[in-house]
């Protein structure tokens, strides 16, 4: 079977006792010897101190891990981008140890490796796969980093298809076919109509309202040859040509009404 993949850790601290470390964090209260692992007087507390850690939680949100673990003085400045670590309970003003340690916290989104395990030793041991990053007291102590596992992101449902026996089955209506030129021409007047007429209104209502538009047989042999092919045989009149054209006189009937009897009139 593999190897449990190694969760990076979310903090590191400092607890004055193994009672003092709150929810969610571990104590190391020994050494890789066997050792207890209190740091004692060489910390520079009377009570001695433990190193704590901080995994999060398996159901807790993705938040910052520990890239780097650094070991200090207490006259050095804090390292950029390095915070103190936290003390459990908070330490108080007097008193103060001749060593501190900083942490480097950054999301998981940014961060490429992280510490995994952190451990105590004495000095005079080596750990294969651990960095030394410092000592405490009388211990080493030890850090091992590796890669971070980036969350997945949340899987995207395929589109399913419908095959044509399931369609038939489908309560709902069959797609339309596409409109074809004359469909789309009278969707057109339609809607331009629509445009010039209140729908609101009962007598906005034309007599060519509801029927439908359709081209007369003698244009449909042409429809395919292209627009230019119609208007090729259109004939553009004037207000003056068709006053011309259709310019009646009523002449017979005029005649007609002067022949008539008196009385008829």
């Amino acid at each position: 079977m593999a190897a449990e993949e190694e969760a990076p850790l979310t903090g590191v601290g400092w607890a004055a006792a193994p009672d003092a470390v709150p929810a969610g964090w571990t104590v190391i209260a020994v050494t890789v010897e066997g050792a207890a692992a209190n740091l004692g007087k060489g910390f520079g507390q009377k009570g001695g101190g433990y190193l704590c850690v901080s995994t999060g939680g398996a159901q807790a949100p993705p938040g910052p891990v520990v890239t780097d673990v650094q070991v200090l003085s207490d006259r050095s400045p804090p390292p950029a981008g390095y915070t103190r670590a936290p003390e459990f309970p908070e330490p108080r003003p007097v008193g103060s140890r001749r060593k501190r340690l900083y942490v480097k916290l950054l999301p998981v989104a940014v961060a490429e490796t992280a510490v995994l395990d952190l451990k105590l030793s004495s000095k005079s041991r080596a750990l294969p796969r651990y960095l030394r990053v410092g000592e405490m007291g009388s211990f080493a102590v030890w850090c091992k980093k590796g890669p971070v596992s980036k969350p997945s992101p949340p899987p995207v449902p395929t589109p399913r298809t419908i095959g044509a026996g399931l369609r038939q089955l489908s309560l709902q209506p069959p797609a339309s076919p596409p409109k074809s030129p004359v469909a789309r021409c009278s969707v057109g007047r339609a809607s331009q109509h629509e445009s010039l007429s209140d729908a609101s209104n009962v007598y906005g209502l034309s007599a060519m309202d509801g029927v439908p538009f359709t081209l007369h047989p003698r244009f449909e042999s042409k429809l395919s040859s292209g627009t230019k092919a119609i208007l090729a045989d259109l004939t553009v009149k004037s207000l003056a040509d068709i006053e011309r054209e259709y310019d009646y006189a009523f002449v017979v009937e005029r005649t007609a009404a002067a022949r008539l009897p008196p009385g008829v009139c």
